[in-house]
C-alpha cells in the first residue's frame, strides 16, 4: 500500500446527480432530509473530489420537491424549508426552517463546543470552539478553505473563492447528527485491539539495559502495559555541530540502545508494541543511516552531505519519505509513529496544513501490511477522527488541568472526535501531589486511552512504586482494571467504528432534552452501559472523601466499586475516598472482562473472562473479537450475552457466531451478579445439561459470584438465579460505620454521630441533629447520601 492508496477508507464523493439542484454560480445537494450541501462559486466551479472533511456524498435516497420561482429556490424536505435567491450567499438570500426554528447565511451559533489542536501551554479551561451539537436546531460544517484529495489519494489545496458549507438540520436528534456527520466524513477505524491497554511514556534518556529493567519490574509487580512509547532520546540528539539541533532524528543512538533490533523484538516477545516519538521538520541529514539511500532516490549525490529538506507538498519526497526512511525501520520492530509536529514551514505550496497532510499519509502508510493503522498525533481539525489516535499536548500538572479534561474529552465527540490520548498525570510544571496523581490515573482508566507520560525531570515520573503505600496499591490496581476492560472497550471500539457512537460522549447525547444533562460537564457515559464521573477534586482532609455531585438519569443505577444502588432522575452529591470514583451502570447493564489471571501486556482475545451483570431489569450485549487485521484479512466473531431479570433470573452465553478460529477453544468464565440477594438456589446447565460450577455471596456488595470452566464456542451456557425478584437493601450501616471511622475527628465525636445515625428513622430529624453535631457540611451530606441512595 502506498502513500496514495485511499483503500483505507471508503470514499465516494460524487453525489447522484438526481439529488443535485444546480445553477450557473450555485449547487444545493439534498444528502438527507436533515443535511444539505450549499455551494457557491463565482466561475461556476464546483468540488466533486474528496476533501480534508467530506469522503462522502452519496447518500441514501431522500425524498424532496423543488419550487422554482425565477428569482427564488425553494427546496423542500420531509424536515427542512429552504430558501435561496440564487445570488452570492447572504443573511437575506439564504435561509431556512425547521418548523418555527430560523437559520440564516452568517448565523453566529451557539454549539455545545467541538475540540482543539493542542492542550500545550494551557494550565485548566479554554474555549473548545465549535462543534456539530447545538440548541438551535441547526448546525454548520464549513468545508470552504480545504484541503482536497485527488483519485489517487494525492492531497493538493482545494478550490479557491469557492463558498461549501454543509447544513444539518438535525435538532435535538444528536445522536442522528453525529452518525449523519460520520456518513459524511468517514467512519472512525477500528483501533488495534493493543492501543487499548496501558501506555508507558517518559521523556527520559533511557538506555536498552534501564528499559528492559523497568519493564522486568513492571511485569513482577503484575502491572501490565501494552505499549512502549519512546520519547525523543530514542535517537541521536547531539548531531556534529554544522548539522544543526538534534530534534530531528533517524538513527538510533547506539550507546543508549546498542542493538536496537533485539531491544524491538524483546518488548515485542513481551506482547508490547512500540511507537517512536517523530519531529520531521529538519528533513533527513547527513549523518543519518538512512541518508544514502533517501539522497540516491531523490538524486542528490551523498557525498555532497547536502541535506534531504522535508517537504510535505512534494510527491517524490513523500515517497521516498517512507519507502527510504520509515518503512525499513517499521520492518526492523517500530508499530507506529508518534507524530509531534509543531513546527512551522515544512511545505512548499502555500494553504497546506503539514499537520493534516502527516496524519494523512502515515495513517494511510501504516495500514499497508493489512494490519489496523495508527498514528499518535495532534487533532488537525474537523475530519481527523479518521487518523486516531489524538495526541492533546504537554499538560501542565495541575488540579485544573484533571478537572478539564473529562469535559475536554466528551466534548470531542460534538466533531466525532472520539480517541484522545491525554498525558495522564500532566506532562510538566506543578508539584508532586499523591493524591492529584492517583485521581489522575483513575480518570485514565475511564479515559479512550490510558497513556502515562511526564517530562524530562529525575523526580517527576509515573512508576507506581515511586507513590506512598496506599496510592501505589490503587494505581496498580488501576492498571490492573484498565486490561481487564479491553473486552468491553474493544466492543466499543468496534460499535464506535460500525455504529457510529464513541466510547466517550456527553450526557446530553443520549439525554438531549434533559438540561442537567448539559450542567454536568465532568460526567460521561463510558461505552453503552456505563457512566463516570471522575473525582478531580481532592479529598477533605478530615472526611478523607471527596465529593462529585453526579446526575442521574431515570431509572435505577448501581456503583460498580461498592455496589450501592441508587435511585435516579435526580442530582445527587456523591462523596468517594481515594480507593474509588463514581462509575454507574444502569440495571440490565452487562459489562464483560478479562480475568485477573489472563491480564497481562499480550492483550489478544482473552482464555478467562469476568462478566459484570447488574440486576433490576433484562439486559443484553454482544461481544466482539477479532483477529486485528483490516479489509479481506479481517476475521470476527461475535458472542451475545442475554439477561433476564425475574423470580428466575438466567443469564445466557448464545453459540459464538463467526469464524471461532481466532478466538481459545476452551474458556472460564466468572459472572458477578450485582444488587442481588443471596440465593441456595443456583443452576448452570451446557447445552441443557447440569453443568459444575462455584459460587459465593459478597453481603456488603450484595454479588452473588458464579464461576465455571472450558466452555468451548460452540457450547450455549444458562445459569439461572432464583429468588425474590426484588433488589435487595443497600448495607448502610455498615459503609456509615467505615465511613466515620476514616474521618480525622474525635473519636467522642465519632462514636455520638453513629449512635445518633443508626438510632434515627427520620431523615429530616436526622439531618437537623446532624446541623447541630457537625462544623463540617460535607460530613453530614457523605453520611446522607448512604441513607437517600434508594427513595
Amino acid at each position: 500500500m502506498s502513500i496514495y492508496d485511499t483503500s483505507v477508507f471508503e470514499a465516494n464523493p460524487v453525489a447522484d446527480e438526481k439529488f443535485v439542484i444546480k445553477g450557473e454560480k450555485f449547487r444545493i445537494t439534498v444528502l438527507t432530509a436533515k443535511l444539505l450541501r450549499l455551494e457557491y462559486s463565482e466561475d461556476g466551479v464546483f468540488e466533486d473530489r474528496a476533501t480534508r472533511a467530506v469522503l462522502n456524498r452519496n447518500f441514501d435516497k431522500p425524498e424532496f420537491k423543488v419550487i422554482d420561482n425565477g428569482d427564488t429556490l425553494e427546496v423542500i424536505t420531509e424536515f427542512m424549508h429552504l430558501y435561496y435567491d440564487k445570488k452570492p450567499f447572504s443573511k437575506n438570500g439564504l435561509w431556512a426552517m425547521i418548523g418555527n426554528h430560523y437559520w440564516c447565511y452568517e448565523y453566529e451559533f451557539f454549539t455545545h463546543g467541538g475540540t482543539v489542536r493542542t492542550l500545550d501551554g494551557v494550565d485548566g479551561a479554554i474555549n473548545m470552539g465549535d462543534g456539530l451539537i447545538s440548541n438551535t436546531n441547526f448546525s454548520l460544517l464549513d468545508d470552504s478553505e480545504t484541503i482536497a484529495i485527488e483519485d489517487n489519494g494525492w492531497a493538493v489545496p482545494g478550490l479557491k473563492n469557492h463558498t461549501d458549507i454543509y447544513l444539518f438540520g438535525y435538532s435535538k436528534n444528536y445522536e442522528e447528527c453525529i452518525k449523519a456527520f460520520y456518513k459524511l466524513s468517514g467512519n472512525v477505524p477500528m483501533l488495534p485491539r493493543f492501543a487499548l491497554g496501558n501506555w508507558w511514556s517518559r521523556y527520559h534518556k533511557y538506555t536498552d539495559s534501564e528499559y528492559r529493567a523497568l519493564m522486568t519490574r513492571f511485569e513482577e509487580e503484575n502491572i501490565p502495559f501494552s505499549v512502549a512509547v519512546m520519547d525523543m532520546d530514542w535517537h541521536i540528539t547531539e548531531p556534529p555541530a554544522q548539522y544543526g539541533g538534534g530534534w530531528t532524528g533517524y538513527t538510533w543512538d547506539k550507546e543508549l540502545f546498542p542493538d536496537h533490533e533485539d531491544f524491538l523484538n524483546w518488548l515485542h516477545n513481551r506482547g508490547m508494541r512500540v511507537t517512536l516519538n517523530l519531529h520531521p521538520r529538519d528533513g533527513i541529514r547527513a549523518f543519518e543511516d538512512c541518508y544514502e539511500a533517501i539522497a540516491v532516490d531523490m538524486g542528490v549525490d551523498p557525498n555532497s552531505h547536502k541535506a534531504i529538506e522535508f517537504d510535505v507538498a512534494n510527491e517524490k519526497f513523500m515517497d521516498a519519505y517512507f519507502r527510504c526512511v520509515h518503512n525499513p525501520m517499521e520492518e526492523k520492530g517500530v508499530d507506529f509513529w508518534w507524530i509531534d509536529w509543531q513546527q512551522t514551514g515544512g511545505t512548499s505550496v502555500e494553504d497546506y496544513d503539514v499537520l493534516w497532510m502527516l496524519n494523512h499519509y502515515h495513517f494511510i502508510d501504516n495500514a499497508r501490511t493489512g494490519k489496523k493503522p495508527l498514528i499518535l498525533s495532534r487533532y488537525s481539525g474537523i475530519g481527523s477522527h479518521r487518523y486516531p489516535i489524538g495526541f492533546s499536548g504537554d499538560t501542565y500538572i495541575s488540579w485544573a488541568s484533571l478537572q478539564f479534561q473529562p469535559f475536554f474529552t466528551s466534548t470531542a465527540a460534538n466533531v466525532g472526535y472520539s480517541w484522545w490520548s491525554h498525558d495522564i498525570g500532566g506532562h510538566h510544571q506543578g508539584i508532586k501531589d499523591n493524591e492529584l496523581q492517583t485521581r489522575w490515573l483513575q480518570l485514565g482508566v475511564f479515559s479512550p486511552i490510558l497513556r502515562l507520560h511526564s517530562t524530562l525531570n529525575d523526580f517527576n515520573s509515573r512508576e507506581p512504586w515511586n507513590y506512598p503505600v496506599e496510592n501505589r496499591l490503587i494505581m496498580e490496581k488501576f492498571l490492573r482494571l484498565r486490561h481487564k476492560l479491553i473486552p468491553y472497550l474493544y466492543t466499543m471500539n468496534y460499535r464506535n467504528s460500525v455504529d457510529g457512537i464513541p466510547l466517550v460522549r456527553p450526557m446530553y447525547h443520549v439525554y438531549p432534552c434533559e438540561e442537567k444533562a448539559f450542567a454536568r460537564q465532568c460526567e460521561y457515559f463510558f461505552g453503552s452501559e456505563l457512566i463516570v464521573n471522575p473525582v478531580t477534586t481532592p479529598v477533605d482532609k478530615e472526611t478523607m472523601v471527596a465529593k462529585t455531585t453526579v446526575w442521574l438519569p431515570e431509572g435505577i443505577w448501581i456503583d460498580v466499586f461498592n455496589g450501592r444502588i441508587y435511585d435516579g432522575n435526580r442530582d445527587i452529591d456523591m462523596f468517594r475516598n481515594i480507593w474509588e470514583i463514581p462509575v454507574l451502570a444502569k440495571t440490565g447493564a452487562i459489562v464483560p472482562m478479562a480475568q485477573d489471571s489472563t491480564i497481562g501486556s499480550d492483550t489478544s482475545n482473552p482464555q478467562a473472562f469476568e462478566i459484570n451483570v447488574f440486576g433490576g431489569a433484562d439486559g443484553s450485549f454482544v461481544l466482539y473479537e477479532d483477529n486485528d487485521m483490516i479489509k479481506n484479512m479481517l476475521k470476527s466473531v461475535q458472542t451475545q450475552f442475554v439477561f433476564e431479570w425475574g423470580k428466575q433470573s438466567t443469564f445466557k452465553i448464545c453459540r459464538a457466531d463467526g469464524d471461532t478460529s481466532i478466538i481459545p477453544q476452551k474458556r472460564d468464565y466468572k459472572l458477578n451478579f450485582y444488587a442481588f440477594e443471596n440465593s441456595d438456589e443456583i443452576s448452570v446447565t451446557v447445552n441443557g445439561e447440569r453443568y459444575e460450577f462455584d459460587c459465593g455471596y459478597d453481603n456488603i456488595k450484595n454479588i452473588i459470584t458464579v464461576e465455571f470452566k472450558n466452555i468451548s464456542p460452540e457450547d450455549e451456557v444458562v445459569v439461572t438465579v432464583s429468588g425474590t425478584g426484588q433488589l435487595p437493601e443497600n448495607c448502610t450501616e455498615k459503609a456509615i460505620f467505615d465511613l466515620i471511622n476514616a474521618t480525622q475527628m474525635p473519636y467522642n465525636l465519632k462514636e455520638q454521630v453513629y449512635r445518633t445515625v443508626i438510632s434515627s428513622d427520620d431523615i429530616f430529624e436526622l439531618s437537623v441533629m446532624l446541623d447541630k453535631m457537625l462544623n463540617n457540611i460535607d460530613f453530614k451530606m457523605a453520611i446522607l447520601e448512604n441513607l437517600i441512595a434508594r427513595r
